[in-house]
């Protein structure tokens, strides 16, 4: 089965069409710049080009960056706060005139992995963080979703939230080194084994091509994997989870 998935970001949206039972992209992936952050507008309209793009009447899956619940956008971190209340089910719905389902961004990406990627079929506790300009997450036991965790938004001990002291983005803004940098995640990855003692960690966005370069400052107690899906992740879990 083919379904349209479309991951929605904080600087482009990009789509592809996916082969739901092998997790391959039956179409090249087209990709869109927007503006950061894109009105509710510029998104719906972007969104829209996508679909057209691909001449589309099926089901659309997508992943969005926001905690979604039954088709509601409850927060706005990274995105316009004007989706705030907005059904964007309904919404993306309307604009397209097909079939979809909207869920948070990160959640969809890990589950592609546990899908599809080097961790596949893992049955334990899992924690996928999208480590970017914030640090999204997705929280599975036993292969299942439990969805819209925000493990990025948790304030450490520090007094620091998680995505304002170790994302991307902060190692950027204060040029870290990846020692230093990679020191700072350690105590990232502690605090969230010390609250729910996962068995594994698998982490996502571009840094997760990186992890040679900090993964020996890292002592925790489970084991710590690499995405393998890398930019398709979040494409391929939306359409999986359409």
């Amino acid at each position: 089965m083919e379904v349209l998935g479309i991951d929605v970001g904080g600087s482009a949206i990009k789509g592809a069409i996916v082969n739901t039972l092998t997790g391959e992209l039956t179409a090249e992936r087209f990709r869109i710049p927007t503006s950061q952050p894109a009105t509710i507008d510029e998104t719906v309209e972007t969104v829209c080009k996508l679909v057209s793009h691909f001449s589309w009447k099926g089901k659309v899956g997508f992943g969005f960056p926001a905690v979604v619940q039954n088709g509601i956008v409850k927060t706005a971190a990274n995105i316009d706060k004007g989706f705030i209340g907005v059904d964007i089910n309904k919404l993306f719905s309307k604009a397209t005139g097909c079939e979809v389902n909207v869920l948070n961004d990160a959640d969809v990406a890990g589950y592609a992995e546990l899908k599809f990627g080097a961790v596949k079929d893992f049955k334990g506790l899992a924690i996928f963080l999208t480590i970017g300009t914030g640090i999204g997450s997705a929280l599975f036991s036993n292969g299942q979703l439990i969805p819209n965790s925000e493990l990025g938004h948790i304030y450490l001990k520090n007094g620091k939230k998680g995505e304002h002291f170790t994302s991307d983005s902060a190692r950027k803004r204060e040029e870290l080194d990846w020692v230093t940098w990679g020191k700072r995640f350690n105590k990232y990855l502690i605090y969230l084994e010390q609250l729910f003692y996962p068995e594994l960690f698998i982490i996502g966005g571009g840094t997760s091509k990186k992890l040679d370069k900090f993964e020996m400052h890292l002592e925790t107690n489970c084991r710590v994997e690499a995405a393998t899906l890398l930019n398709n992740a979040g494409i391929v879990g939306a359409a999986l989870l359409a």
